[in-house]
């Protein structure tokens, strides 16, 4: 008999993908089962520009390597391309009719398996969960977010309906449940315009997450029990039954690092313990002159040590920001003033890296998940500077729930603008020996140790990990096939 394949479909965002193939593999390497054997096929659709379907490659072929030399069973197969659409008015809203697009594809792709034993869809792939029912499978989603962010895709259907008007105008908070009350500027990007599509498509999914089998939540209990309780007793969906909760997080890879050592990290050696903030805003952040002025500015004011990665705005037809042109973007002599205590860097930098070195003492952060992550996993408190989608509510998760930030003032009507003398400010609060930024430091000291032992054998991610692989494995029948089904 053919070995049980678990079908993962990611979309190609590197903060999708990569958690995901992670996640694969460590499903794999668990040893749970009993001894029966699972292997992973991961359905890989063609990203929209060459760049991304590049680095989508490049991500395939070290997941590829990796599984190789662990002895796991990791296969990919390439779905037939579709004519994206072009008349969409955002990023959600392009992902998720492209992934409907998929569907035929994926039926096909998944029928042709000849044992399958789930699907584990992205959360913004549940289209599929349909298919993965014609075929009696298993679906899954793998929710790349927090479990704050979990709660409101599954709140948001029913918040539509009880707030008229835009949540901008509503009167007091949101209530979200497992965090305290939310401002309704702190809620995601998507919904805050109710007639575009970006929000119609946020509330479809979070109906959808309650018809899968499960859902697989990129967090650990110790970190959001509040939001994990909640949505497992039903407060999310209004007493009614609440998907099975898998929190396997963090889920972090962590490739060899550069060798020779990147240019960042060897200016991070030769800097004192804890000393340097680290400014940092994700694949997709970057920020015009105007904006890179009051962040030289404050810095230069607030005089501790710095590295800040810098990138510049997206070419024209491009959502990719480019490499800044330092000449353009910051204030006449800022780096001759500020040489030997702080390094701009003016491309991407191995972030993960960074975080690990003992030199640095904060981190100024665009609060996507998979930063916020790595940021605990490392021990090092934060300053949340949202930018888009739902890192403004990881934003307010971070400081209001999770207490391991210094909260800093956003424009989020000026477009997530921050003055100079408030991040001046919020560096001074995170990196000296003021009261916010010593809390800041404890929790985030208690919350790496807690996703440490999380996913060491006998934690709660690890126990979660085995839990599932078990009930995947517990749904197949003895004669299961989808070629005779």
């Amino acid at each position: 008999m053919a070995t049980p394949t678990v079908v993962l479909l990611p979309v190609w965002g590197a903060g999708h993908l990569t958690p995901m193939l992670e996640a694969g593999k460590r499903l794999l390497a668990s040893g749970a089962g009993g001894g029966r054997a699972l292997s992973v096929t991961v359905l890989v659709m063609r990203p929209p520009t060459e760049q991304q379907a590049s680095e989508v490659e490049g991500h395939i072929r070290r997941a590829e390597e990796e599984a190789a030399a662990a002895g796991l069973d990791v296969r990919f197969r390439r779905l037939p391309d579709v004519e994206p659409p072009t008349d969409h008015e955002g990023p959600v809203e392009f992902i998720s009719r492209a992934v409907e697009l998929h569907v035929p594809h994926v039926r096909a792709a998944v029928s042709g398996l000849p044992s399958v034993a789930a699907l584990v869809l992205d959360l913004f792939c549940t289209p599929l969960i349909d298919v993965a029912h014609e075929l009696a499978v298993p679906a899954y989603v793998y929710f790349t977010c927090n479990a704050a962010a979990l709660s409101f895709f599954l709140r948001l259907p029913a918040l539509l309906e009880e707030v008229a008007g835009e949540f901008e105008e509503m009167e007091g908070a949101a209530d979200i449940p497992g965090l305290p009350p939310v401002p309704p500027l702190c809620l995601p990007t998507p919904v805050m315009e109710r007639a575009r599509p970006e929000c119609a498509w946020y509330a479809y999914h979070g109906r959808r997450f309650a018809d899968a089998d499960g859902i697989i939540v990129n967090t650990a209990a110790e970190l959001e029990r509040g939001a994990l309780s909640a949505i497992a007793v039903g407060r999310c969906t209004r007493g009614g039954p609440a998907p099975a909760l898998y929190p396997i997080g963090p889920v972090i890879s962590f490739p060899p690092p550069t060798e020779p050592p990147h240019d960042c990290v060897r200016w991070l050696e030769a800097q004192p313990p804890a000393s340097v903030v680290f400014l940092c805003f994700g694949s997709g952040g970057f920020f015009t002159a105007a904006q890179a002025h009051e962040v030289a500015r404050g810095l230069e004011r607030s005089g501790h040590r710095f590295l800040w990665v810098l990138r510049g705005p997206p070419a024209p037809g491009s959502r990719q920001p480019t490499d800044a042109n330092l000449a353009e973007l910051l204030p006449d002599g800022f780096l001759e003033r500020t040489r030997g205590r702080g390094l701009v860097w003016p491309t991407a930098a191995p972030q993960k890296e960074i975080l690990a070195r003992a030199a640095v003492g904060g981190f100024v952060t665009h609060c996507g998940w998979n930063s916020i992550l790595e940021s605990l996993w490392c021990g090092v408190p934060m300053a949340p500077w949202p930018l888009y989608a739902e890192q403004h509510l990881n934003a307010f998760a971070l400081v209001a729930a999770a207490g391991a930030a210094v909260a800093m003032g956003v424009d989020r009507r000026r477009g997530n603008f921050v003055e100079a003398a408030e991040l001046e400010r919020a560096v001074r609060a995170l990196m000296g020996g003021g009261e916010e930024g010593r809390r800041a430091r404890e929790r985030a000291a208690e919350m790496k140790a807690a996703c440490r032992n999380a996913v060491e054998d006998g934690g709660s991610s690890a126990a979660a990990l085995k839990r599932l692989s078990n009930d995947i494995l517990c749904r197949q029948l003895p004669s299961s096939s989808l070629g005779t089904s």
